[in-house]
């Protein structure tokens, strides 16, 4: 096979390709790439900043094995996921179907709904403080209009989670627009054949828009379970800076992570958390990716039986 010779000209362009994106490649390298070796490095260590690191092997690793609160921290992400992911793709769906309609001020309506997802989780979480507030919360006050005393939310460990998931619904707009830009891809001819077929209503959503959104659902299941392994903003402030809720029942892994990081200064430990904590969401992730050949159907073709991945 013979070497292709590049021209003048080529060359040139190849080399104005590099110069282009050598801002990225230097970022990547100076926050990304080597943050990652270093954290890898770290937790073999022990290290509290103030003295040189010291290498200890995988005694950080065993140590995490044997923590408690790391099985606790993992145990809030998980059940946090568990809800909080299929809610917002539910709710994110069905707010999709009626931002689709053709009505006047559609568009309005879009932004509004849109808005709430690209607020700051500081801001977000000092609305919901004042809303989950037990004395004079607005969610506790129109319960209590119907009758129903609100319970304790930040005070009661049965009801910091449920809290949270609550709270994760704000962001719903953002999954919607996803699911709009799905749906609006969808052939309209579809759905002539099947109402043609005499398929109601509720068997054109089933046979035709949900297999063919479901890319969209691939992608935002996908980033829901990365993202519930991020969640750090809204459990900080919440929990009052940096800790864990009454009985650590909002103690999510990367508040816990931080803690050991920025709070002991254990940046060793702190160092593995971050390795196990990445491997476990990655090993979910990929859980997910091996099974959408069973379900994602990536071509507009059958509905019926659909070309799936």
């Amino acid at each position: 096979m013979t070497k292709q010779v590049l021209s003048k000209s080529e060359r040139r362009e190849e080399r104005m390709g590099y110069l282009f994106i050598l801002p990225w490649i230097i970022g990547f390298l100076a926050f990304a790439a080597f943050p990652i070796a270093a954290s890898l490095l770290l937790s073999f260590t022990k290290w509290d900043i103030y003295k040189a690191p010291s290498w200890v092997g995988l005694s950080n690793f065993q140590r995490l094995f044997q923590d408690e609160l790391f099985y606790k921290s993992m145990k809030v992400t998980l059940t946090y996921s568990a809800f909080s992911i299929p809610l917002s793709l539910v709710l994110g769906l069905g707010l999709s179907l009626l931002l689709n309609l053709k009505i006047k001020g559609i568009d309005f309506y879009r932004t509004l709904f849109y808005l709430p997802s690209v607020i700051t989780g500081v801001a977000i979480s000092m609305v919901w403080m004042w809303i989950f507030n037990d004395g004079y919360g607005l969610l506790n006050y129109l319960l209590s209009l119907i009758g129903i005393e609100g319970p304790h939310w930040f005070k009661d460990p049965n009801w910091v989670l449920p809290a949270y998931v609550i709270m994760s619904l704000w962001g719903v707009g953002g999954s919607a627009i996803m699911f709009l830009g799905g749906l609006q891809n969808i052939p309209g001819h579809l759905y002539e054949a099947a109402k043609i077929d005499g398929a109601s209503v509720f068997q054109r959503f089933y046979k035709v828009t949900l297999p063919l959104l479901t890319p969209t659902l691939f992608f935002l299941l996908l980033m829901g379970i990365i993202g519930s392994f991020q969640v750090f903003t809204i459990a900080y402030i919440m929990n009052g800076r940096g800790a864990g809720g009454p009985d650590n029942a909002g103690l999510f892994y990367m508040l816990y992570l931080y803690q050991k990081a920025f709070k002991s200064f254990d940046m060793g430990y702190a160092s593995a958390m971050a390795w196990v904590g990445g491997l476990i969401s990655l090993v979910l992730a990929l859980i997910v990716y091996r099974t959408q050949n069973k379900w994602v159907y990536y071509e507009a073709g059958d509905t019926g039986k659909g070309e799936k991945a």
